[in-house]
């Protein structure tokens, strides 16, 4: 009986895989990590890093017992070992068989390095096991110096203007309220901090090129998840606003505004001489409220990527309004991972207001874009009568109903029955690591569709893709095969 029972029980043990307590001098075992090297984003001097995540496991049937742990250089990067921060306290670590250990590793806020640039920045952790064999795991950070502006929870920062140059990274920790000229250079990077604005007074230049776009983001640059950018979360911070009571100049050429509440908030007070906004090969992207909002504003917006917001993309009152080979696309949160903090609205990507009885009058018009989205009517025209309407739609592709305005001519209205795909992908595949693309898709309905005549001042599309075709494509891309 006594036979049969210690059988069962070693048969259990065999299955459940029982784990082995007494510690093995055996120099053959080894530990086994989740990563030979643990990686970080891009970090900031000053500011340090989230914190990731190092599992250590014994896959083996015996006991090891870790007799010292330590760091190379322990300058730029602080470990957390169940608990205990102090390296030189874990002496004889027993790890069973079977077992794993957490290690929680960040990047420490060091100070401002000599240089400026991006600098790789390494450490080795080291593991000396009883057994004598050591091993280690490689840290790796890639670090910058940033100018920063306002301090956390600190208010606004008031001037009477400013540049943001290239030199360095900008990081805005809350308000930057700029009384007089804005100017950003070509290639400027500006990081937004949680709520943080930036509230511009005066006339704005910002310049960019293809080459060097100027990027303006959330300051978060580690993940949400392994494959989940911070990035791709909206909401990471306020928004741009250029508020004025007397008429202004607004130039943005390349510009890329991503991953707010608001992207562009465009008003003033003035009802006769508006302010003068032109943007050009811009992108506004992943916003938890509003893409661009342009009120008692005069614009002109060419070769523009605005996207995926959780209300309107584009609101229009007042001033005249003109959109020239613009993709606007609302896809906010199409996708099966929550990670927006906010849902999508039910609301037009594009809203045109033009039901006040005091001018300006909202006179806003649409040639040779793109206005769709995942629901039914991405097109509204507020106004008292449809066909007193000024604004035109000319070689557009559209998802509406057919505009019952006077001036609608030549565009592509979207059908229930249509198969083919507007663009690229429109539906972020996480797992696959796709993100959206809103280029034309090869059996694209938008392609060939453009007014030819509109399009010769756009001979290059937002990518630098030519135009020179019999017909060209609406939106901001050009179809490549």
């Amino acid at each position: 009986m006594m036979r049969k029972f210690l059988f069962i029980l070693l048969c259990a043990c065999a299955l459940l895989g029982c784990k082995e307590y007494r510690v093995s001098d055996d120099p053959t075992l080894r530990l086994a990590f989740s990563a030979d090297t643990l990686s970080f984003d891009s970090v900031f001097t000053e500011q340090g890093s989230a914190t990731l995540q190092l599992m250590v496991y014994n896959r083996n049937a015996s006991a090891l017992k870790i007799d010292r742990i330590w760091m190379e250089d322990g300058e730029a990067f602080r470990i957390n070992i169940d608990g205990e921060m102090d390296l030189s306290r874990l002496t004889d670590l027993q790890i069973n068989g079977g077992d794993s250990l957490f290690v929680f590793v960040r990047v420490t806020d060091f100070g401002p390095m000599a240089e400026d640039g991006v600098i790789l920045i390494e450490d080795l952790l080291h593991f000396h096991l009883a057994n004598g064999v050591s091993q280690e795991v490689l840290l790796e950070a890639y670090a910058q110096n940033a100018t920063r502006i306002g301090k956390k929870g600190k208010g606004r920062t008031v001037v009477s203007q400013y540049t943001f140059t290239t030199e360095r990274p900008y990081i805005i920790y809350d308000t930057l309220v700029v009384n007089g000229p804005l100017t950003i250079q070509a290639g400027a990077r500006i990081y937004m901090h949680s709520s943080a604005c930036i509230y511009a007074q005066g006339d704005v230049t910002a310049e960019g090129t293809k080459e060097n776009p100027i990027l303006i983001r959330p300051d978060r640059l580690d993940r949400l998840f392994d494959s989940v950018p911070y990035l791709y979360a909206g909401g990471g911070w306020n928004g741009l606003y250029f508020v004025s009571e007397e008429p202004k100049t607004y130039s943005l050429r390349y510009v890329d505004i991503l991953s707010g509440n608001v992207g562009l908030y465009c008003a003033s007070t003035c009802t006769d001489a508006l302010p003068q906004l032109t943007m050009d090969g811009c992108r506004i992207h992943n916003h938890t409220s509003y893409g661009l909002v342009l009120n008692h504003v005069d614009a002109l917006v060419t070769n523009t990527e605005i996207s995926n917001c959780a209300s309107y993309c584009v609101y229009c009152n007042g001033g005249k309004h003109e959109f020239i080979h613009t993709t606007i696309a609302s896809y906010f949160g199409y996708t099966n991972i929550r990670i927006q903090s906010a849902t999508k609205e039910e609301t037009a990507a594009v809203y045109i207001d033009n039901l006040a009885k005091t001018p300006p009058q909202t006179i806003a018009s649409f040639c040779n874009s793109i206005i769709t989205g995942y629901l039914p009517n991405q097109v509204v025209v507020a106004t008292p009568f449809d066909r007193y309407y000024p604004g035109a739609f000319t070689g557009n592709y559209l998802k509406t109903d057919t505009l019952a305005i006077p001036h609608a001519e030549a565009n592509v209205y979207w059908q229930k029955t249509d198969t083919a795909r507007v663009f690229r992908n429109d539906y972020y595949k996480y797992k696959e690591y796709i993100y959206y693309d809103f280029r034309p898709d090869t059996l694209s309905p938008v392609i060939g569709i453009a007014d030819s005549l509109a399009a010769l001042p756009y001979p290059m599309d937002r990518n630098g893709v030519s135009r020179a075709l019999m017909r060209p494509d609406a939106g901001c891309y050009q179809h490549q095969p």
